[in-house]
């Protein structure tokens, strides 16, 4: 049960770090970018050509996928994205959902419709003795890295400069404008972030998670569930409905192994029934 637990975990902490660019974009710049997961892929694949083809070790791959689809993210906010911010949500899934199949069309052609595999590092292969239990050495690395990441998005958001100027920028655009902040800069900049984000979890869960083209359609419904069931007003609500669901969609699969797949959705609708706007939003808490 205890090992149980802790996949659980570390997949919902993966989730987390995958979702957590979309809950950035849509909770705080109110933006629907149904192409999210095409940047989390592009994470995993950058990591997988480079650890395959030239050599670089995996610990190098994860700075590396983060800096690359950042630059990515930026690149498409500043030439396509900010185009739509001013659209319908409809015009904006439409878009976004286009590129996502665009993406999977690419990769398709380039890399082949082969699942791809990561050969991590021997320090992070084997189990260790916990309590009794057996743990993964991969997935202790992952929930630590998560944690610093989750650690360092709250304080970015709730002590800096920027994380005041990106609240504004949201609250009150014309205000902002007069009081100076360049609200481009502040949406790019965060877009190409949760954008990095979304590509450094691809590199982290590359070996955990199927790899290959149809990676964004598979996953699309899973960081909208993270997102609808945490909350758009914050990071912290789609962190607890990472874990949450990220336990029992391993619970479900380990325990009912026919039905598993389906636990996730049950656990989504009762939580939604509870907390309609989400686990933690101003709406909910009225």
């Amino acid at each position: 049960m205890l090992t149980i637990l802790f996949d659980g975990v570390a997949y919902g902490m993966l989730l987390f770090v995958l979702a957590c660019g979309l809950a950035v974009t849509l909770g705080l710049m109110n933006f629907v970018n149904l192409a999210h997961g095409a940047f989390a892929m592009a994470g995993g694949y950058l990591t997988v050509v480079l650890m395959g083809s030239y050599g670089v070790s995996f610990y190098l791959c994860l700075p590396l996928a983060f800096l690359v689809t950042a630059l990515l993210g930026a690149l498409f906010e500043r030439t396509l994205y900010r185009h739509l911010y001013a659209k319908s949500h409809l015009e904006q899934v439409l878009f976004s959902i286009g590129l996502a199949f665009m993406a999977v069309s690419g990769v398709d052609y380039f890399m082949g419709a082969r699942q791809q595999i990561v050969q991590l590092p021997p320090s992070l292969q084997g189990r260790i003795e916990i309590f009794g239990a057996g743990i993964g050495v991969y997935r202790l690395f992952i929930i630590v890295v998560c944690t610093l990441i989750l650690i360092g998005l709250q304080l970015v958001l709730t002590r800096t400069r920027f994380g005041s100027q990106l609240r504004a920028a949201v609250d009150d655009g014309r205000v902002a404008r007069g009081l100076g902040i360049n609200i481009g800069r502040v949406f790019a900049l965060t877009f190409a972030v949760g954008s990095g984000l979304a590509g450094l979890g691809g590199a982290l869960g590359a070996e955990l998670l199927t790899l290959d083209p149809t990676f964004p359609l598979r996953f699309m419904i899973y960081f909208l569930i993270v997102v609808t069931v945490g909350g758009t007003t914050s990071i912290t609500g789609p962190f607890l409905a990472s874990l949450i669901l990220g336990i029992a969609d391993v619970a479900g699969k380990y325990y009912f192994p026919q039905i598993g797949a389906f636990i996730i959705y049950a656990v989504t609708v009762a939580l939604l029934l509870w907390r309609p706007y989400g686990l933690i939003s101003r709406e909910g808490a009225k």
